[in-house]
């Protein structure tokens, strides 16, 4: 069975909503299984095919839990080439963390990123949502692939 982690960060729960939804579409494959979750060791990252990481931008940037989930990865040598990964997460301004996330994932862990970050502006609306549970779903279904 395939394992999928949606790690998140949510401070007005804005988006730990858009977590839910991701991982609600992940669930909809079958032989995938979801885990969902605000707190993650880095050494276990290894143990997932898929990381989605939800994360809100504060001040231009994102939370410090996430920054030293990497940081963590990065010093203890954690090798997440070639695992899929994708980003998401809600604004108030500028929205740049999401963004952040995919470019370390990309250019220190060499994952593979099948899709551009999804972004919500203050709450996630009803689209927002959906785009949530189809980008869960269309990646939980590369997998498979």
């Amino acid at each position: 069975m395939l394992k999928v982690l949606v790690f998140f960060y949510s401070r007005t729960g804005n988006t730990e909503k858009m977590a839910k939804a991701v991982a609600e579409g992940a669930k909809s494959v079958s032989n995938v299984q979801v885990e969902m979750n605000y707190f993650v060791e880095a050494e276990d990252l290894n143990s997932y095919d898929a990381v989605l990481i939800g994360t809100p931008t504060y001040h231009h940037d994102m939370p410090i839990d996430i920054k030293m989930l990497f940081e963590e990865a990065a010093v203890r040598g954690i090798n997440l080439k070639g695992k899929t990964g994708a980003a998401f997460g809600s604004y108030g301004w500028s929205g740049e963390a999401p963004k952040q996330v995919l470019e370390i994932m990309r250019n220190k862990f060499e994952m593979n990123l099948p899709a551009e970050p999804l972004f919500a502006k203050y709450a996630p609306n009803q689209k927002a949502l959906d785009d949530c549970k189809a980008l869960g779903k269309r990646l939980a279904e590369s997998l498979i692939r």
